[in-house]
């Protein structure tokens, strides 16, 4: 069964990664085109500053999904719902808070920054975005944790597949007819709304056990403020950037860095896509048979950091080539520049790379004994930025988080390593030093490919080429490294093709 839902998970996670890339790189260029680099930014922005708001969960989510695994496992449903009606009950006090802070946002966020886009635009755009999350926060927040501590991230990745479609297709012929722009964020909040409604009847279809009223149960989320000091330090390294460029810099400076954020963000999607499908499995075995976990987990290292690793280095040979075609025609601002793609290349690495490590972390529920390192690297982003900003502007920004996430990703193998699994870490700076030879060797390689391309399809094709020649590169020289991994790999694909037939047969 868990493996049958990692492969769903990873299957369904790729095609929702195919539309949602495939309209994602026609939205932004549309709305570039109708309403110019500042609208574009002023949105990004918006949704970065929203993005903090998911702090009102004061911790619960993280708290939750490592108390589930457990239950979960063992099929426990009373536990299951004692542990959800605590987290239901934190939700619903919060979710009043959530909806003052974003009338607050639209009254404070017009006056706070320079614009030329009219005021009541912006208090309309973050309104549109705003009420769509307080109702799904509200709503099914507390369904979307157990969907995924039981590996049916699926199911909520087919229905933000479905209706993306639906509301990107709605945008897009909006734009084409030249509606405001406030019509077609309404369209898309509304439509986004609808999921709301699906994934109720699947969990009320499914999960007929699953109720609310049972005793909650506050000691199994009781780490539920050390783990919030963890979620305050993913929000600053995924959106402080956005945000010190807001007000320091500009909205179209916003566009640019949104851009780079949005193509690297797509090949984010596959990694977390890959990683994601597996690790509610992981995240169950560790808390029931950690041997097993420990040998399954270093050949989930090895491929897990050569994939990261290959598709990082693929995005990082054609995103420029990508960008002068993308851009072209729009003039308000530059986008082409060759020092971004580096500093987002070793931002995305660390930040992605480290995910072993940190789910060994997270399986463990150590959030209390690492809340102070999470402290630390959260303040070493802020002060290396904020002084950064100043003289060297998105470059800047892009260096407080390298220089951050330096340390806390060295902090995450060596804790990871050392109290959680008691080995050595050494294994896993091999793989990480490996990879980086890789990479640094493909790049050099890359630099010899043509600057640009005479369409989309030439660029895709050589990318396609390039592409399939890279990750096999990466793949083969882990695999004939890593003698173990390569074993287990081997052993997992036959016992799955075995499995197959004799159900086939059945």
């Amino acid at each position: 069964m868990k493996r049958e839902k990692s492969v769903k998970n990873f299957i369904f996670g790729i095609l929702n990664f195919v539309i949602i890339t495939l309209l994602g790189i026609i939205i932004p260029r549309l709305f570039l085109l109708s309403y110019g680099s500042e609208v574009n930014g002023l949105i990004s922005s918006v949704k970065q500053i929203f993005s903090y708001f998911s702090l009102l969960e004061a911790g619960v989510g993280e708290a939750t999904l490592q108390a589930l695994y457990g239950p979960v496992a063992k099929n426990d449903h009373d536990e299951v719902c004692s542990i959800l009606s605590a987290t239901n009950h934190f939700y619903r006090r919060t979710g009043i808070i959530y909806a003052l802070l974003v009338i607050a946002m639209a009254i404070i966020y017009p006056f706070a920054t320079q614009s030329d886009v009219p005021q009541y635009i912006i208090i309309c755009i973050i309104l549109f975005q705003g009420w769509g999350g307080v109702v799904k926060y509200l709503v099914t927040a507390k369904l979307t944790l157990l969907l995924r501590v039981d590996g049916k991230t699926y199911v909520t990745t087919n229905f933000g597949t479905i209706f993306t479609i639906f509301s990107d297709f709605a945008r897009i012929a909006l734009m084409s007819l030249g509606a405001n722009v406030l019509m077609v964020q309404l369209v898309f909040c509304i439509v986004d709304l609808c999921q709301i409604f699906l994934v109720i009847f699947y969990t009320k279809k499914h999960y007929k056990w699953l109720h609310f009223k049972a005793k909650p149960n506050y000691d199994a989320i009781s780490q539920r403020n050390s783990a919030l000091v963890h979620q305050v330090s993913g929000l600053v390294f995924n959106n402080t950037d956005v945000i010190l460029l807001t007000f320091f810099c500009g909205l179209k400076t916003v566009s640019v860095y949104s851009m780079y954020a949005m193509l690297f963000g797509m090949v984010s999607t596959i990694i977390s896509n890959f990683g994601g499908s597996v690790s509610f499995a992981m995240g169950q075995l560790f808390n029931s048979d950690r041997k097993r976990f420990e040998e399954l987990q270093e050949t989930y290292e090895t491929y897990y950091l050569s994939i990261s690793f290959a598709l990082f280095t693929i995005a990082y040979i054609f995103i420029l080539p990508f960008l002068r075609l993308y851009t072209s025609g729009i003039n308000d601002v530059n986008y082409v520049d060759k020092w971004i793609p580096m500093l987002f290349v070793a931002y995305q690495i660390l930040n992605y790379g480290r995910n072993t490590s940190l789910n060994i972390v997270n399986f463990a529920g150590h959030y209390k004994q690492t809340q102070w390192r999470a402290i630390l690297e959260a303040v070493i982003n802020l002060v290396v930025s904020l002084v950064c900003v100043y003289k060297f502007g998105i470059y800047g920004v892009l260096i407080g988080t390298v220089a951050a996430l330096l340390y806390r990703t060295n902090d995450f193998i060596l804790y990871a390593n050392h109290k959680v699994m008691n080995r050595s870490a050494k294994p896993t700076y091999r793989r990480w030093i490996r990879n980086i030879v890789l990479l640094l060797l493909c790049s050099i390689a890359g630099s010899f490919l043509p600057k640009e391309y005479s369409g989309y399809f030439q660029l895709i094709a050589c990318a396609a080429v390039v592409g399939v020649a890279v990750l096999g590169f990466f793949l083969l020289v882990n695999s004939l490294i890593e003698k173990n991994a390569r074993k287990t790999m081997i052993e997992f694909i036959k016992s799955s093709i075995a499995m197959r037939k004799n159900n086939q047969n059945k």
